[in-house]
């Protein structure tokens, strides 16, 4: 029944450019803007609604006068009453086929949100699902956060989230998105920009990770069009006057092969394509080429009834036009990661112009245009793999999910997985596994399991060993070898390329980091407590008594939750266990409590899970992420060592003599606690040398050579980028025992007849 809602569209049809060929950036602007005008009115809704029964129909009609009730007195930015942009978006979903339900939540979808519905009053009048569909795609602009990007990362986490669980949400968002977009001339310069600049980033990678291609090519055109309004005009008129210089070659191509299919007695639909203004503009900037180098700016599209018609049709096309060598595709063989499938050559016409072909059947027509929405618009054979489309990808959204708790960091791990372009490997069982582009070995193994990635220690490619690091490409074959002690290597993390395989890597150190933090705060705080001469109180904020009483007092006092939070953050160097004891004592002394004399006097010969007391931590090179030695003077046995409790950096180890030490000292002398280096340290240490040689044949030799011999291992070697003269400067990382076996090592070295002079550095 006619509304409100029905207004005159603002983008005129005629705004549309005329286009030749179906599948072109001018038809898909006339699809869009038809779209907006049909989609003006309730009754067009109801109309494109024919496909549900009467039943869902009116459940539909419902919603519609719920969100129209909602939204009176609203408008857009447009001037257009509200109403009109849910009846839009409804509309986009149903030219989908989506679900009633899912129409519905198009419909109320900014109810919660602008018009304060409850969540509780969608579920009493429409039922849970759509209630749960709307409150998915329900931003959280009601939480106070403390940026305008924690906010967005949250929402994006909420609505992904909810997308992993029914993927219904993203597409009702995306409808959301196009619309937005085909209507964001309204909007500031600087809204406009923003919100652009989020949808090519976000939304139009997701629209493609689906595989709905028709919407990612629209959103990318729409947003190119705001943020780059100049070249895309520029761009515009180029096309315009290509598709008049080409038409002759064009109508002649496709003379050409629609009498070739007709004399091989082969059913097809041939119909045109043109690349869109921002994937030629892509194109260009990628291949650094001017417009007139763009040479496949036009293509044909091949619809064929069965799969072998496919092949038989790459055939009549080789037949008729030489193919270029290189540029044959079969996703048919091996789908894309979003359920892709099509074969794609390149041809040379006989004007000598490069034209490319997709072949492909009618159901992966379906697919490749609509993706994931293809299993609500035809019920075909194509609709198994449409219902699959991107399940590992939502899977793996759970996955990250669960490793990582920051909004921020969730959604840089998505952003990860969505590039467009992948390599496809095959597992020893000959499985073929989907990657983006610049995938490692690493990456691999977190895509067969997160055991195997966890204990990877090394990786053959087709056969050969390789290095963690290699990237992999099309038909590798790839073997991870494991080992049960094998942990994550920190140094993974400037190399892997998918959103689990880092996610999995960051929870694993991150876990460890906490727990590594959470044994050294209670030997800080246990140290320090001591030199005030007290005890450790046992138990924690849970205990009965007097001892949970004062830990809840303690945490109150500091701003944690918890007994574990807060030696961690004692670990971290976040707090000062100093002041923290203090704070302790007076808790106690509240209480009655008073210094022990022996405790106080005897505290430093006293032990604490084996290491000595008061303010002492014993480093044996079994240390964790928590303890590090530091790089500017990297210490070694035998030095003197001072620690340093960097706020969120865990416990510093410098040299007594290290002068950066001694510059942060002069700054702030609380955070300094005393260490020292264990009788019997668990491994060798780092440091660095120069050494200053002659030049000559055999240097390097001789160097490593006199290294070895002091049984000292060369870690690395850098020579600088200097042109070598008659005498050049090395500088060496070792690896040695202590200080000892470094001035072993020394010694061995001046010994070296290039050698003329060799020193260890200091800062």
């Amino acid at each position: 029944m006619p509304s409100r809602a029905v207004l005159a569209v603002r983008k005129k049809l005629s705004q549309a450019l005329p286009s030749f060929m179906l599948g072109g950036s001018a038809v898909a602007e006339q699809d869009a803007a038809t779209s907006d005008a049909e989609a003006a009115s309730f009754a067009a809704l109801t109309h494109k609604l024919s496909y549900l029964d009467a039943a869902d129909i009116k459940r539909v009609r419902e919603a519609y006068k719920f969100a129209d009730e909602a939204h009176l007195g609203q408008f857009r930015a447009s001037g257009e009453p509200y109403i009109t942009h849910p009846i839009a978006v409804a509309g986009l979903c149903a030219d989908w086929k989506l679900d009633a339900q899912a129409i519905m939540a198009a419909l109320m979808h900014d109810a919660m949100e602008d018009c304060g519905i409850g969540k509780a009053e969608l579920i009493e009048r429409f039922g849970a699902p759509t209630a749960d569909l709307v409150d998915g795609l329900t931003k959280l602009d009601k939480l106070q956060f403390s940026t305008r990007e924690e906010s967005q990362a949250e929402s994006f986490r909420k609505m992904l989230l909810a997308m992993a669980r029914d993927v219904r949400v993203i597409l009702v968002k995306l409808a959301d998105r196009l619309h937005n977009m085909r209507t964001i001339d309204a909007m500031l310069p600087v809204k406009r920009e923003r919100i652009a600049r989020e949808t090519i980033e976000i939304y139009a990678p997701i629209a493609h990770r689906l595989g709905l291609n028709e919407t990612y090519r629209q959103l990318q055109e729409l947003s190119f069009q705001q943020l780059r309004p100049w070249r895309h005009a520029a761009l515009s008129k180029a096309v315009l006057r290509a598709r008049g210089n080409r038409r002759d070659i064009v109508e002649r191509v496709q003379r050409d092969v629609v009498k070739a299919f007709k004399e091989a007695k082969l059913a097809v639909q041939v119909s045109g394509r043109e690349k869109t203004i921002f994937s030629i503009y892509n194109k260009m900037d990628e291949k650094r080429l001017s417009f007139a180098q763009v040479s496949d700016i036009f293509g044909f599209r091949i619809v064929v009834n069965t799969l072998p018609e496919c092949y038989l049709a790459l055939g009549v096309l080789h037949q008729l036009y030489k193919p270029v060598p290189g540029r044959f595709k079969d996703y048919i063989a091996i789908p894309k990661a979003n359920g892709y499938q099509s074969l794609h050559t390149t041809l040379v016409s006989p004007l000598g112009t490069s034209v490319e072909f997709q072949i492909r059947t009618a159901p992966m027509h379906m697919v490749a245009e609509k993706g994931i929405a293809a299993h609500w618009m035809y019920k075909t054979r194509g609709s198994a793999d449409a219902q699959n489309i991107g399940a590992m990808w939502l899977q793996s959204l759970l996955d990250i999910q669960d490793e990582t708790r920051d909004s921020a960091e969730f959604l840089e791990h998505v952003k990860i997985d969505l590039f467009p372009d992948s390599v496809y490997v095959f597992t020893p069982k000959s499985k073929i596994l989907a990657l983006p582009k610049g995938a490692t070995p690493v990456d691999f193994a977190y895509a067969i399991h997160s055991d195997v990635g966890d204990h990877c220690i090394a990786a053959k490619i087709n056969g050969e060993p390789a290095p963690l690091r290699t990237a992999l490409r099309s038909g590798d074959a790839i073997e991870i070898v494991t080992a049960p002690g094998a942990r994550p290597n920190p140094a993974w993390l400037n190399f892997v390329r998918t959103g689990r395989a880092r996610s999995r890597i960051r929870h694993y150190l991150k876990n460890m980091e906490a727990e590594e933090s959470l044994q050294l705060g209670q030997k800080l705080l246990a140290q320090a407590i001591r030199a005030e001469g007290l005890s450790l109180p046992a138990g924690d904020e849970t205990s009965a008594g007097a001892d949970g009483a004062l830990w809840q007092a303690l945490l109150r006092w500091s701003g944690t939750k918890k007994r574990d939070e807060l030696l961690t953050e004692i670990g971290l160097g976040k707090k000062i266990p100093t002041i923290v004891a203090k704070r302790m004592a007076a808790l106690l002394a509240e209480r009655g409590a008073r210094p022990d004399a022996l405790t106080l006097t005897m505290g430093r010969y006293g032990a604490d899970d084996g290491a000595p007391s008061q303010g002492t931590v014993v480093i044996d090179g079994s240390e964790g992420a928590t303890v590090q030695l530091a790089e500017c003077c990297r210490p070694v046995p035998g030095d003197s060592i001072v620690g340093y409790l960097g706020r969120g950096e865990g416990l510093m180890v410098h040299t007594g003599e290290c002068s950066t030490a001694k510059r942060l000292f002069g700054r702030d002398s609380e955070p300094w606690i005393t260490v020292e280096w264990s009788e019997a340290p668990q491994r060798s240490f780092e440091t660095a040398v120069t050494v200053l040689v002659h030049n000559g044949k055999g240097v390097l030799a001789q160097i490593a050579t006199a290294v070895s011999g002091a049984e000292a291992d060369i870690v690395h070697i850098d020579m600088g980028d200097e042109r070598a003269t008659e005498t050049t400067e090395l500088r060496l990382l070792l690896a040695v025992r202590d200080r000892l076996h470094l001035a072993d090592t020394l010694r061995a070295l001046k010994r070296s007849p290039s050698v003329l002079r060799v020193a260890r550095v200091k800062p």
